[in-house]
C-alpha cells in the first residue's frame, strides 16, 4: 500500500457525521473537555497532557523525566481531580521499603488476628516521585504491580483496581544516590516522556495561574468538576481497540521495531551502535498508543503520523546504545529519528 493511499484527516468530519455515532461523539467530547481542563492547569506542556491521556486510554504506565518544577505532579493530580479515581503520591527515597508500597499484615489486638492493610498501590492513580531513588526491592514490588496488576505479601496475592495507572518521575539533574531502573522495569512503561522548560509566553501564564491559586487558597472554593467516570474510560478503551488500522500500518510498526534490532537494511551504520533493540512489547505499545492518539483526534482510523509522532516516546527507553554511540554522543532519539526517516511505509 502506498503512503498516499491512507485516509487523510479531512475524512474525520465525514466519519463522525455517520449515523449511530452519537454515543461515541459524546464520549469523545467529554475527553476533549478533560484535555482542555488539564491544559488550563498544566500550562506549556501539551505533550505531557496528551501522553497522560494516551496512557489512560491504552491502559499503560508513564515514565516522565524532567527537571523539578515542570508540572509533572500537577498533571496527574489535575487528572485525578477530574475523573472518578483516587490518587496517592509516594516520594521514593533510599530507605523506602516494599511494604511502604504494597501494604502489610497488621496485628489487631482486639482479635489477635493479622489483617492486611493495603498500601498506596491500591489507589487508581499512583505518582511514584523520583522512582530511581528507591532500592531494587522496592522497584521489584512496583514492577509486579505494573506487570501483573497485583501485589504479593507472603503466600497471598491481592488484585489491584481495574483502573490502575502509575506515573513515575525521574530527575535528570541529580544522579548521586540514585538506583538506575532495570531494563525489565523500563520495558513495563508504555511511554517515556521528556518534559522540557516552557516558552516565555507560557511561563508568564504560569505566573498568572500561580497568583490565582494563591488567592483561591485564601477563600473556600468549589472542587473541580468531575468530567469522566470509570465506565466512560473503559468504554473509550473499547472504542480505541475497535479503531481501524490498515494492514500496511501494522506492517510499518513491525518494521520499525525490527529496525531497532537489526537496522542494516535501512541504516547499516547503526548496526554497531545499537546494543539491544526493542522487544515485541514495543510493537504492542506503539500500536495501542497510535490507536489512542487517533481516537483523541476524533478519527476512527489510524494515520502514519500517529505512529511517527509516538514512536520516540515508545522506543526511547527500550533501545540500548553501545559504546560507539556513547563515544559519538549519539542519543536514542537520534537513532529513532534516523529509522523514522529511512524505514518506508509499505
Amino acid at each position: 500500500m502506498q503512503a498516499d493511499s491512507y485516509p487523510t484527516s479531512d475524512a474525520a468530519a465525514a466519519s463522525s457525521a455517520a449515523p449511530g455515532n452519537a454515543g461515541r461523539d459524546a464520549l469523545h467530547a467529554r475527553f476533549a473537555a478533560l484535555r482542555s481542563a488539564l491544559q488550563t492547569e498544566v500550562i506549556g506542556q501539551p505533550a505531557l497532557v496528551d501522553r497522560l491521556l494516551i496512557a489512560l486510554l491504552a491502559d499503560g504506565h508513564l515514565l516522565v523525566e524532567g527537571a523539578p518544577g515542570l508540572a509533572k505532579t500537577t498533571a496527574i493530580k489535575a487528572l485525578a481531580a477530574r475523573i472518578e479515581a483516587d490518587f496517592h503520591r509516594v516520594q521514593f527515597t533510599p530507605d523506602l521499603l516494599p511494604a511502604d508500597l504494597t501494604g502489610t499484615d497488621v496485628l489487631r489486638p482486639q482479635t489477635g488476628v493479622f489483617e492486611f492493610e493495603p498500601g498506596p498501590l491500591f489507589h487508581n492513580l499512583v505518582l511514584a516521585d523520583e522512582i530511581n531513588r528507591a532500592p531494587a526491592k522496592v522497584q521489584s514490588a512496583l514492577l509486579e504491580a505494573m506487570a501483573e496488576r497485583q501485589v504479593t505479601i507472603g503466600r497471598r496475592s491481592w488484585a489491584l483496581p481495574k483502573l490502575f495507572l502509575v506515573m513515575a518521575t525521574q530527575n535528570p539533574i541529580e544522579q548521586e544516590g540514585t538506583f538506575p531502573l532495570p531494563e525489565a522495569q523500563l520495558d513495563r512503561f508504555l511511554l517515556h516522556v521528556p518534559v522540557r522548560y516552557p516558552a516565555a509566553g507560557a511561563e508568564r501564564a504560569i505566573l498568572q495561574l500561580a497568583r490565582r491559586r494563591a488567592r483561591d487558597e485564601l477563600v473556600p472554593h468549589a472542587q473541580p468538576e468531575r468530567l469522566l467516570g470509570q465506565q466512560d474510560i473503559f468504554a473509550a478503551r473499547e472504542e480505541v481497540l475497535d479503531l481501524h488500522m490498515a494492514d500496511g500500518l501494522e506492517e510499518y510498526i513491525v518494521q520499525l521495531v525490527l529496525a531497532t534490532r537489526d537496522p542494516r537494511p535501512w541504516a547499516p551504520k547503526l548496526r554497531e551502535r545499537i546494543a539491544w533493540g526493542a522487544s515485541p512489547r514495543a510493537s504492542i505499545a506503539l500500536e495501542r498508543c497510535a490507536r489512542a492518539a487517533a481516537w483523541l483526534a476524533g478519527r476512527d482510523y489510524v494515520l502514519p503520523e500517529d505512529i511517527q509522532t509516538l514512536a520516540p516516546d515508545v522506543l526511547r527507553h527500550r533501545v540500548l546504545l553501545g559504546y560507539e554511540a556513547e563515544a559519538e554522543g549519539l542519543r536514542v532519539d537520534d537513532v529513532v529519528q534516523q529509522l523514522l526517516e529511512r524505514v518506508p511505509l509499505p
